[in-house]
């Protein structure tokens, strides 16, 4: 079957601010009493939405959040994240994203947004990139329930684009994801969608063990040679 669709994950992926999500959330909890290692919050925070993070820190000490707490912490975070990004003059967007996507466009590809950010944030930086128009569908946290690994937003993604170009006949077979972290990796996985990890978040081996293919940064995506894959 023919490659259509390239799937991207947002945080990790096209915007570098794992590091920036990393620092808030240390910082919040730490106002909370609480003291995480490094390593805390990237095996429960990279890759998932907010909700799941706080939910899942809360739990590793022992003290279940309430939904009050937890709307308070989210409501705070995502505050504090818009604020120290229109401090910035230059979004951190990793190499090689804007030829890829220009790629990926000469194909005739459709694309689509699948992650656990909020919707708002998306919608701000991809507007303030330009690139708004070519990413028509974005699944976000506010529209599944779950968090990735759970497959949910890739099938809800599928389901949107079919919705929206009538007789693409879009399924996972279809699909490329692209993903940075074990989470989302799995997520793509258990949706059935192939999936490319980069090596922006984790070291390249640990994804290596993942992805249907793995590569260190996102310019290394020899997208002909993959879509020669689909099309065997």
């Amino acid at each position: 079957m023919p490659l259509k669709a390239v799937l991207f994950d947002f945080n990790g992926v096209i915007l570098d601010d794992e590091q920036i999500h990393h620092q808030i959330v240390a910082d919040l909890m730490r106002q909370e009493q609480f003291t995480l290692s490094q390593e805390d919050v990237q095996h429960y925070c990279v890759g998932r939405t907010d909700r799941a993070c706080f939910h899942d820190l809360f739990a590793l000490q022992g003290q279940p959040i309430s939904e009050f707490r937890l709307r308070r912490l989210l409501k705070v975070k995502a505050k504090i994240y818009r604020q120290h990004l229109e401090t910035l003059d230059k979004l951190p967007l990793f190499p090689g994203l804007m030829e890829l996507l220009t790629q990926i466009q000469a194909a005739q590809l459709k694309l689509a947004i699948v992650s656990g950010a909020l919707r708002a944030d998306i919608r701000a930086v991809l507007k303030r990139l330009s690139l708004d128009s070519i990413f028509p569908v974005v699944v976000a946290a506010e529209d599944v329930k779950a968090s990735k690994p759970d497959p949910s937003g890739y099938q809800l993604a599928m389901k949107r684009l079919n919705r929206q170009h009538p007789g693409l006949n879009l399924s996972a077979s279809d699909c490329l994801a692209i993903e940075d972290s074990f989470a989302g990796i799995q997520a793509a996985k258990q949706a059935q969608i192939s999936v490319v990890g980069v090596a922006h978040t984790f070291p390249f081996h640990m994804i290596q063990r993942q992805a249907n293919w793995a590569i260190d940064y996102l310019d290394q995506l020899e997208l002909d040679r993959i879509q020669a894959v689909f099309n065997r």
